[in-house]
């Protein structure tokens, strides 16, 4: 098995306005330690290594403009650095949809390191991939859905399934303040982080570190429209309410969602 080897900072280096900066990413040591294993509730940047083909998998003109345009606040390369991909991995990606803005970058990167992309919209009618063999299950914006119909446990037990001992199960999630019930916020596209680390440790993962690159301070979840109102689905009229151009201008002055940024691993003594 290929190890999913990562490198992290400290929580306390994360305040630091530096590590958000080109500059840091550059400057990063040759020989970082290694990231403890730990299940708390760490907070943890990357390390930016160097990686070529996802950097050009992602600088890629083949990708639509408008997932291009997205870069500076879906952070692909510190996020999927955050999750551990690396070239040669096997990765299943649940639902990509129609857009597949991950998918965009995820499968040229894989057909260009000698990995594997599988995607997968039903995962509890099969993975695409044998038990105990992916490297990676990446989980984007989903698990609203899955909430409000009970999906969400059958979804982690057939992850946990296809993924290998010390396999990363990667989630990017638009996040609710905490304390809320799921059940009165999940229609409006947000839950609670933990309602994810809860559910994914019900499955038997460990919650081995979570990041904040994709927060964004901004979002106060107060949209007429739910999640739906912010860039990029940008909603403006549903049921007799339409936005006024003012109020268009605000919210797309927010910009994308708060979003939690997590990775599980399997653990290595799991079957």
């Amino acid at each position: 098995m290929r190890p999913l080897v990562l490198a992290a900072l400290v929580t306390a280096a994360l305040a630091s306005p530096a590590l958000s900066s080109p500059a840091w990413a550059q400057s990063a040591p040759a020989e970082p330690p290694a990231l403890q294993h730990r299940q708390g509730l760490s907070m943890e940047m990357p390390r930016l290594e160097e990686d070529a083909a996802l950097q050009a998998a992602i600088a890629s003109t083949a990708r639509p403009e408008a997932d291009r345009a997205r870069d500076g606040q879906r952070h692909p390369f510190e996020t999927l650095t955050f999750w551990g991909l690396q070239p040669g991995l096997t990765v299943v990606e649940i639902e990509p949809g129609r857009a597949g803005w991950w998918r965009n970058i995820l499968e040229p990167y894989a057909a260009a390191t000698g990995g594997r992309y599988v995607p997968v919209s039903k995962p509890t009618e099969g993975m695409g991939v044998e038990d105990g063999t992916a490297d990676m299950v990446v989980v984007a914006r989903a698990f609203h859905n899955w909430s409000r119909d009970g999906r969400t446990d059958p979804h982690l037990a057939a992850f946990f399934k296809a993924l290998k001992p010390g396999g990363v199960l990667a989630v990017e999630q638009h996040r609710s303040v905490d304390g809320l019930n799921v059940a009165d916020v999940a229609s409006t596209g947000y839950v609670p982080e933990s309602y994810v680390i809860h559910a994914a440790r019900r499955a038997g993962f460990e919650l081995e570190a979570r990041s904040e690159l994709n927060a964004n301070a901004k979002d106060d979840r107060d949209h007429p429209f739910g999640v739906w109102t912010l860039p990029p689905t940008r909603t403006s009229e549903r049921a007799g309410r339409t936005l006024t151009a003012e109020e268009r201008a605000a919210f797309d002055a927010i910009g994308e969602s708060d979003r939690m940024t997590l990775r599980f691993r399997k653990p290595e003594a799991a079957n």
